[in-house]
């Protein structure tokens, strides 16, 4: 009998990358104090990219507590400035904020993962992308926010990489399913180790 396999996230990205890889997840996305989680972690001093992977932690063991014959796969993904960590903005006023200060300048997309089973955390990893914004002037910046409207404020970074927010940069150095959410190739080394057939 095959296994299970739940995805801890209600990123419409994540279920399709995990589809696109062949598996059928099941989307069951975890009730979890985020932002309180964030807040300890914050305050103890743990780096952007652990808190990503704490998070992915978290996630999968929730739900893996409700579903406990089930694989599921939990994911975080946070966005720093050096140790400044950024939330998602609120109305593409702070949108618009948001960017002028990356313009320019290089940012770090951390994506965390972890398989849980029965409340337990099987493995868990975290990748990390460096994406250089161009020095865009705002003529540009107002026209882009324009175009992209409000889908934008679903993303940390105020821009979808697969979609208009390419135009903003001038580098990008790393994993594409990283940047994406989901560091999709060691997940899915860690999948085939815990028995998942047909990977």
């Amino acid at each position: 009998m095959a296994l299970a396999i739940v995805l801890a996230s209600k990123s419409a990205i994540r279920a399709d990358l995990l589809r696109s890889a062949g598996l059928a997840p099941e989307i069951r996305p975890a009730d979890i104090d985020e932002r309180g989680l964030e807040s300890a972690w914050a305050a103890a001093s743990l780096s952007p990219a652990a808190v990503a992977r704490l998070l992915a932690e978290e996630k999968a063991k929730a739900v893996s507590r409700l579903v406990p014959d089930a694989l599921v796969i939990g994911a975080d993904q946070t966005m720093a400035l050096g140790q400044e960590r950024f939330t998602k903005a609120a109305d593409l006023v702070a949108a618009r904020e948001k960017l002028l200060r990356l313009r320019g300048r290089s940012h770090e997309l951390h994506s965390g993962y972890a398989l849980a089973r029965g409340g337990q955390v099987l493995s868990a990893g975290v990748a990390s992308a460096s994406l250089t914004m161009r020095d865009f002037d705002e003529p540009f910046l107002d026209r882009y926010l324009a175009r992209a409207g409000a889908t934008i404020l679903a993303s940390v970074g105020c821009y979808q990489l697969e979609h208009l927010g390419v135009t903003l940069f001038e580098r990008i150095e790393g994993d594409y399913f990283t940047i994406l959410g989901l560091p999709l190739l060691p997940l899915l080394a860690d999948l085939r180790r815990a028995g998942v057939e047909g990977l």
